[in-house]
């Protein structure tokens, strides 16, 4: 049997995809697992922050098996669910056939400038080899006005709180992904990038830096994972 691969801190593309390959078949239900249910609340969050209309064209970045891209396309919009793990993809595909999958790199997107009313990642931005560049590539794609919907990991915004969830972050969050996750070594590296993760107002500097209009952000259970927006100029 294959050993599964771990990335590293340095975010090498290949191996990031083919660690999200190898937990492609459980990882919605460990999702939910070792989040708690919030995962639940968070999509919402996101098609609230999206706020998807009847015939727009949306790009869901980093969409995995595309869970938040169904409630997207239950809008009526034309939504598109890009991820660059193959396994991901395949997953989605048996899971929501309906759906319309297409492989992507997010720092060389394949579509053309100006193509979506709205590009959403959600747990995704963090893993990509070049954030700047990444946040840069979705801003060409989308139209002038368009609108940003970035959902990450964040830091909780109360200290008590913090070290409550860094003990859980490096502790617990492993210990529980061993008995759920097909591969429980890429959840060590959940809780690495995590806390390796720019804060609040840090990653709002990186969202206006990549050219972005408006940035704004609000905390989501306590500051765990933040949902942050921003406009095409």
């Amino acid at each position: 049997m294959t050993e599964p691969i771990r990335a590293g801190m340095d975010k090498a593309p290949q191996e990031v995809a083919a660690m999200f390959d190898d937990v492609a078949q459980r990882y919605d239900m460990t999702n939910t697992v070792l989040s708690m249910g919030q995962d639940r609340l968070w999509r919402k969050a996101v098609l609230a922050g999206v706020d998807p209309r009847d015939g727009e064209r949306i790009l869901d970045l980093a969409a995995g098996t595309g869970a938040s891209t169904q409630s997207l396309a239950a809008s009526g919009a034309h939504v598109i669910a890009c991820d660059f793990s193959l396994g991901m993809l395949r997953a989605g595909r048996a899971a929501r056939p309906e759906l319309n999958f297409v492989a992507g790199d997010a720092t060389a997107l394949p579509f053309a400038d100006h193509s979506f009313d709205a590009v959403t990642i959600s747990f995704g931005l963090r893993n990509i080899v070049d954030p700047d560049a990444g946040l840069r590539e979705m801003l060409r794609v989308t139209k002038p006005g368009g609108r940003l919907v970035v959902c990450e990991f964040s830091h909780p915004s109360v200290k008590a709180f913090a070290t409550v969830y860094t003990e859980y972050l490096m502790k617990a969050l492993p210990a529980i992904a061993t008995k759920v996750s097909s591969h429980p070594d890429a959840y060590v590296y959940l809780a690495q990038s995590i806390r390796a993760w720019p804060n609040q107002r840090e990653l709002a500097a990186q969202i206006q830096a990549a050219g972005w209009q408006r940035p704004a952000f609000r905390n989501l259970s306590g500051g765990i994972v933040a949902l942050h927006r921003g406009t095409a100029p």
